[in-house]
Order: structure tokens, then C-alpha cells, then sequence
């Protein structure tokens, strides 16, 4: 190496890529398994930077007062919510969590803490692949198990796989769910995409000793002397492409909620607004702040809109609109609600916790939430999630999002 200096250049960066070749596109290779992925930048992010603001008048804490005889308390708050078509006793539902070697060890615990507290759990993709029906329902069960009477609920994403061995057909006549089908807790998710790699596929690290069994089957690229990058084909979505998919989930299991999960693209509002019209149940935003299990470094940073703008941009009504990234304490929670948010979906922040502390972590975590986001409407002059609206928001610079359905700007 030659005694080259850089003024004002990043050549370090460029040094790392000469070295390792495609592998430094994507985090420490070595990480892969051990680690949890997500944007790398530390400064805040519009969400962040937007403020919640209460009023001086309070004519909803008049009306609480004369309903309950007193004055009302932060911990008058209910948090218990509808989302997509469970019951709730918080505004929260754990977001995807497939079959990723993060995910898997501390899968149980984290369903039945999830159950226990009466939120919804979304099961991911690829728990079929290799024999892995009998984990996802080890997951179904403990937390079905744990669940309170009227609370909660599973949704079960499939992949490309999963959809090959049909996968939903035999959740839906499996007899051990029949018990959530009577009681309508049972849903599934069609995955579109996601926030942390819009547009691109599912990749995992695996040995190269694995590439005699794939090859043909999947798309690989060595990333290293002795790592193979699996890589899946995101699917291809039009119009008449989504909306003939959410009918057939809808024709095909009647009694099962319908659950769609978008990326953070810029016609989120137009694929939404789509999914709800056919009868969607639910529709997902992944800001571009969500975390994954594995994606080139320059999607975590670079690609999507960030969740803020998804949620300026997609205007629910009456829909039930869930918004996941980087969601894990109350102030995030509250100013996506009151942009919209029917609920907020946790991912990375239930795998910490539950790594963190296995018996009781997430129930803790889910605690300080609650009381956060109690303690955050209270203040607002509010005591339900769904009395939050935009009023509820300030932020130092205009915010305009163009109108999905003109292309004209608003505030």
C-alpha cells in the first residue's frame, strides 16, 4: 500500500471495498445471525423531530371528569384498540419475525409474552422451508395458550415457499387452529415488501458447501471466501396483480383476517387506498427506519420513504393503518397515531428485550410503552388512542406531502 492520504475524500470506505470485494456492500458478514439490522444513521428522523402539543382548552378531560366524578388521571387512558379485526389491549402488535437465526431461540418466549399481554403476533415467512411447519405452530400454540379470552390474535405471512407448499391452506384446515378460526383470531399477510430493502427479495448467508442444493433454485453470490448470498425475487405487484391477491385471500379463507404489508414506496397512498377498497382488513407501512434480517447497506440508508412520510402520505379514515420502524417508545407510538396509525408494530425492540431479560423482557417493555404512551395522551386532553388526530402534531418546518391522488402539495 502506498503512503496515499485523502483531504476531503472517503478512502477508507473505498480501501474496505478494494479489500473485501461485494462483501462490504452489505454489514460484517460475521455479524450475520448475531446481529439485528436496521438504518445506521443516529440523527433523528422527522417522526423524531415533530412534537406533540397540547392544548390549554380540554373539552374531552370536561367530559371525562363529569363521566367519572373526578379528575381524570393519565391512568384513566384505555389503550384497548381494534386492530384489523382483533381486539387489542394496546395499540401495538409484534411485527414479522420469520425464521432468522436472530429470531428463532427467543421465538416462544416472545409469543407467549406477546399472548399474555393481549396484543396481536405476526409470524413471518419461510417457516416451512426445511421442516419448519412444526416450529410455527410451537409459536401458534404457546401463544394461543397464553392469550386472555378476547384478546389478541396470529398472522401468518408466506413466502414464495410457504406458497408452494401452501402453506395457508393447511394453517386454514389445520385442526390445532380451528380453535383461533371460531373465534376469529386468526389472519393472514400478504408481504408485498418491506422498509428496510424496497423492491428487493429475501437474502440469507449460507455456507458454500450449500450451493450444489440450490443452485438452479435461487439466485447466489458469493460474498466471501466462504459465504453464499441467497437471494429471492421480491415479486412482481400492478394494480390488477394486488387486487386479484387480496380476492383470492379473501375467497379462499373467509374466516381468516386479511392482512397487507407495504414497503415505503412513493404510491404507498395509491397501493393502500387499493388494499383497503378490496376489503383488506389491515394495511402495514414499513417505514424505511424498520429493521430486517439481512440487506445491503446502502437500502438500510438510502432506499424508502421514511415512515413519517408514508404516514403524511397515506390518509387511512376509518381504515385500519399499522405503521412499524424503529417503534419502541411512547413518543414515536403517540405522533404515529395521531398521523393516522391505527397501531404500531414492534420487530427488533421484542427480539432485544426477550434476548435481554427471556421470561420477562418483553412484558416489561411493553409496560414502560403503555404507560408512556398513557402518560402522552393524558397530556393531550385525551383518553383513548383513537381520539388522537393531526392537531396533536407540530413541526418547526411546514410539512407537505403531495396528495396521492392529485400529485398537488398540502400542509
Amino acid at each position: 500500500m502506498t503512503g496515499l492520504t485523502a483531504l476531503g475524500f472517503p478512502l477508507d470506505a473505498v480501501r474496505h471495498r478494494a479489500i473485501h470485494g461485494t462483501a462490504a456492500i452489505f454489514p460484517d458478514p460475521r455479524s450475520y445471525g448475531s446481529a439485528v439490522y436496521g438504518q445506521s444513521r443516529s440523527e433523528a428522523d422527522a417522526l423524531d423531530r415533530m412534537r406533540l402539543v397540547p392544548p390549554v382548552l380540554m373539552p374531552r378531560r370536561l367530559d371525562k371528569l363529569v363521566e367519572l366524578g373526578r379528575e381524570p388521571t393519565y391512568r384513566d387512558v384505555d389503550l384497548a384498540t381494534d386492530v384489523g379485526g382483533f381486539r387489542s389491549a394496546a395499540p401495538v402488535y409484534v411485527s414479522a419475525l420469520g425464521s432468522s437465526s436472530v429470531a428463532e431461540p427467543v421465538a416462544l418466549e416472545l409469543s407467549r409474552q406477546a399472548g399474555a399481554f393481549g396484543i396481536p403476533l405476526v409470524i413471518g415467512e419461510n417457516l416451512t422451508a426445511r421442516g419448519r411447519y412444526e416450529r410455527l405452530m410451537a409459536r401458534i400454540e404457546t401463544y394461543t395458550a397464553a392469550c386472555p379470552e378476547g384478546l389478541g390474535g396470529v398472522v401468518v405471512q408466506q413466502s414464495t415457499e410457504d406458497a408452494d407448499s401452501e402453506l395457508w391452506n393447511r394453517l386454514y384446515s389445520d385442526p390445532l387452529v380451528s380453535t383461533l378460526l371460531a373465534r376469529g383470531r386468526l389472519g393472514f399477510e400478504l408481504k408485498v415488501g418491506q422498509g428496510a430493502k424496497p423492491g428487493l427479495g429475501g437474502m440469507t448467508l449460507l455456507s458454500v458447501a450449500d450451493r450444489a442444493e440450490l443452485e438452479g433454485r435461487f439466485l447466489l453470490e458469493e460474498v466471501a471466501a466462504d459465504l453464499l448470498l441467497r437471494s429471492a425475487t421480491p415479486g412482481t405487484f400492478t394494480e390488477a396483480i394486488l387486487r386479484g391477491q387480496i380476492r383470492m385471500m379473501r375467497n379462499n379463507f373467509p374466516r381468516a383476517r386479511t392482512w397487507v404489508k407495504f414497503p415505503p414506496g412513493r404510491d404507498v397512498a395509491v397501493a393502500a387506498r387499493l388494499a383497503w377498497e378490496c376489503g383488506a382488513d389491515a394495511v402495514t407501512v414499513d417505514g424505511a427506519e424498520a429493521g430486517t434480517g439481512w440487506a445491503p447497506s446502502a437500502f438500510l440508508d438510502h432506499v424508502g420513504l421514511p415512515l413519517a412520510e408514508c404516514l403524511a402520505r397515506t390518509r387511512p379514515g376509518e381504515d385500519c393503518l399499522l405503521a412499524s420502524g424503529r417503534m419502541w417508545q411512547g413518543h414515536r407510538a403517540v405522533k404515529s397515531l395521531a398521523l393516522g396509525a391505527r397501531a404500531v408494530g414492534i420487530g427488533r425492540a421484542a427480539v432485544a428485550a426477550v434476548d435481554a431479560a427471556p421470561e420477562d423482557g418483553l412484558t416489561s417493555l411493553l409496560d414502560c410503552l403503555g404507560l408512556e404512551m398513557r402518560m402522552l395522551i393524558s397530556a393531550l386532553g385525551k383518553y383513548r388512542p383513537g381520539q388522537l388526530d393531526r392537531d396533536d402534531i407540530w413541526m418547526r418546518e411546514p410539512y407537505a406531502a403531495p396528495d396521492p391522488l392529485t400529485g398537488s402539495e398540502h400542509d
